[in-house]
């Protein structure tokens, strides 16, 4: 697995292009939008705005907090933090285009002070020791083999008593994944580590549990329902299968078989540096 594997497979031809006709098919205008016009597309992960707001309820961060978004895809998580908390958020991602594209969502909902998207490795963070109050990621350890390097990393950059949330998904202990999955066509960029491995890495770093909550039955709810939807009256004009490609429904199914046997976990979790 090579980084350049993982901006491929997330990269998607005319993306921006997509969004805008999905929207003009819903009678938005790229004018005059608010955050919530784009929460359909903009979250690429289980749950979508639900998962978080979850996650936010759970930190509740003070207006003015500096956030770090490692993985931060279209950035809907950095405007939804911005927009509810008044918080100011950077992205980080691997993927240029995301990071363009989400600059220029951001400035079609008006949000471009408050946020900012920077293309770049969560292995190697541009940031000195302690920038940070709260780190966040959402869906993107999967694609990391490195986890100690991983959490090392927003260790690092967090204020002693600084807090990590994540949601994210683990290997389940069911078995192997069918793929395709949204974060990989096959194994060659998947890298999911067990609960119970991670969860003894980020204790041995220093963090400590504030929070820990198996979400793996409401995340096997929301994709059941997603595929019925799919079936009753086809997919939405505007919605991740923009950002998954031809075999969005294969990747769809496959999450439901994963979930529901127990191949994958899902996690949503605080946790507070020493």
């Amino acid at each position: 697995m090579t980084t350049n594997d993982v901006e491929a497979h997330y990269t998607v031809t005319d993306l921006e292009q997509a969004i805008v006709s999905a929207l003009t098919s819903l009678g938005k205008d790229t004018g005059a939008l608010v955050p919530e016009d784009l929460a359909p597309v903009d979250e690429f992960h289980i749950r979508g705005r639900e998962s978080t707001a979850e996650l936010a309820e759970l930190v509740k961060p003070s207006a003015g907090t500096e956030i770090l978004d490692v993985g931060s895809g279209l950035g809907g998580t950095a405007r939804y933090l911005a927009d509810h908390y008044g918080s100011r958020v950077i992205g980080i991602d691997l993927t240029e285009a995301y990071c363009a594209l989400a600059r220029r969502l951001s400035g079609w909902v008006g949000l471009s002070e408050r946020t900012e998207f920077r293309q770049g490795d969560a292995l190697r963070l541009p940031f000195e020791d302690g920038t940070f109050a709260l780190a966040w990621t959402e869906h993107a350890q999967m694609n990391i083999p490195d986890k100690a390097t991983f959490y090392r990393e927003i260790h690092r950059v967090l204020r002693p008593g600084g807090r990590l949330a994540f949601h994210d998904i683990f290997a389940g202990g069911g078995g192997d994944v069918h793929f395709p999955v949204p974060w990989a066509s096959d194994p060659t960029i998947s890298a999911l580590a067990r609960v119970d491995e991670v969860r003894s890495l980020l204790a041995s770093m220093g963090f400590t549990e504030v929070a820990w909550e198996d979400r793996t039955a409401a995340a096997l709810a929301w994709f059941r329902a997603a595929l019925e939807r799919i079936r009753t009256k086809g997919p939405p004009p505007l919605g991740i299968h923009l950002l998954m490609g031809e075999d969005s429904r294969l990747k769809l199914e496959n999450m439901v078989r994963n979930l529901e046997e127990r191949r994958i976990a899902v996690v949503l979790a605080v946790l507070r540096r020493a």
